[in-house]
């Protein structure tokens, strides 16, 4: 699969002069350096990956993106801060893509 990476602080890739220092798969693009909306929105548009990654997603921007991703048929694989079920619905956005089941699973580390 193709993938594409948001990777926003640099965290998840640990870029190094344009080669990921961490192993995150040949058929990775990654983006960093950018806001994780319009990371999103980039790939979409000029990679077309088949799977997006990023981390700490949360605001409307970033669930805009990935809504956009959904139509577009992009999967995506996101973390985000919280506890319980109950954390995670305090945040709107979340809360409306878990309620309209865009979002198939959820994991608690």
């Amino acid at each position: 699969m193709t993938c594409g990476v948001v990777d926003e602080r640099g965290e998840i890739a640990a870029m190094y002069k344009g080669i990921p220092q961490n192993d995150i798969g040949i058929r990775t693009d990654v983006i960093e350096n950018i806001s994780k909306s319009k990371g999103i929105r980039m790939l979409i548009r000029s990679m077309a990956p088949e799977v997006i990654a990023c981390d700490e997603i949360g605001s409307k921007e970033d669930v805009s993106a990935i809504e956009e991703g959904l139509i577009c048929g992009v999967k995506g694989v996101f973390t985000m801060h919280g506890k319980t079920m109950e954390d995670i619905k305090q945040n709107a956005q979340i809360n409306n893509l878990i309620e309209t089941k865009q979002i198939e699973k959820i994991f608690f580390l």
